[in-house]
């Protein structure tokens, strides 16, 4: 089933309504990219985002991976997470924001990609199994989720993303929605979920 703007903006909605995380998920999508863009934003802000990329998942996700990312990230000295996000925030190409992020300790290129949707929800999307699964199941995508994920392959999953928005005429925040929707349900026409 192809992604059509009707169905991009109808899955979106139910996301809106169902989905647990919403609210402070929509809260963080205002006021975030300006945080950290100006430094603005306190260590539980950056904590908020790793927390999000591994809860959002509510318990799917292995519980001892979750734990140990999380747990990783706050080895970080609260100086080097203001400085590489805020860095990330201000830098201009993708690689420059990655590496920026990845100089991290428990920041790998999945947890990166949900730090720059929250630092440029219009040019970003958070990647994982999920999203790229459900673009691959409508054929956006030739391959299934690799594992490690390159940034050529996270350029790739950008590419596609920007281009069924464009399509359809949606912002990337609604097309994540529907993505995330779309993936969980697993109902694709490729038997990839």
């Amino acid at each position: 089933m192809a992604l059509t703007r009707s169905r991009i903006e109808k899955t979106a909605e139910e996301y809106a309504e169902e989905e647990p995380l919403y609210p402070v998920e929509e809260e963080a999508i205002e006021t975030y990219p300006a945080a950290f863009a100006e430094g603005e934003f306190g260590r539980r802000d950056a904590e908020w985002v790793v927390q999000w990329h591994y809860r959002r998942f509510l318990g799917a996700y292995p519980e001892r991976e979750h734990r140990e990312g999380e747990e990783r990230f706050e080895e970080n000295e609260r100086g080097a997470v203001r400085e590489a996000v805020l860095d990330a925030a201000n830098a201009v190409g993708l690689e420059e924001r990655v590496d920026r992020l990845r100089e991290l300790e428990g920041v790998d290129l999945s947890v990166a990609s949900a730090f720059l949707q929250f630092i440029d929800p219009e040019r970003y999307m958070a990647v994982d199994e999920r999203t790229w699964g459900a673009l691959y199941g409508v054929d956006e995508l030739n391959e299934p989720y690799p594992d490690p994920l390159s940034i050529e392959e996270y350029r790739e999953f950008l590419a596609a993303c920007r281009r069924v928005a464009g399509e359809a005429d949606v912002d990337l925040w609604t097309l994540y929605r529907a993505l995330w929707r779309i993936g969980r349900d697993g109902k694709e026409s490729n038997g990839t979920f």
